[in-house]
């Protein structure tokens, strides 16, 4: 299994109640009903306060790197992608467990 973490940060002066961002977070919220490689889906906005945390982070699950691929490339994914990168820039990390 594969798991695929990323976290968001928002660019500047931009917000949660921001209707790109409320737009962004409706594409990928229910991604794992529309992509059937995913195993895992969860995803959630950022509780701490401390000046290094992220924003806003998806945790995935996947069967292997071929399933990771077909997500990314995936068009429901590339359009939520489209959407995020208007307002924020994120990290990953792709990991097995």
């Amino acid at each position: 299994m594969i798991r695929h973490l990323v976290l968001f940060k928002l660019a500047e002066g931009v917000d949660r109640a921001d209707p790109r961002v409320e737009a962004g977070y409706e594409a990928f919220r229910s991604l794992d009903a529309k992509i059937p490689e995913i195993r895992f889906w969860e995803l959630g906005w950022n509780l701490s306060d401390r000046p290094i945390a992220y924003d806003f982070a998806i945790n995935s699950g996947f069967d292997d790197a071929d399933a990771l691929r077909r997500y990314v490339e995936h068009p429901e994914h590339q359009a939520g992608v489209a959407l995020w990168k208007e307002f924020s820039t994120w990290v990953i990390a792709d990991y097995t467990y």
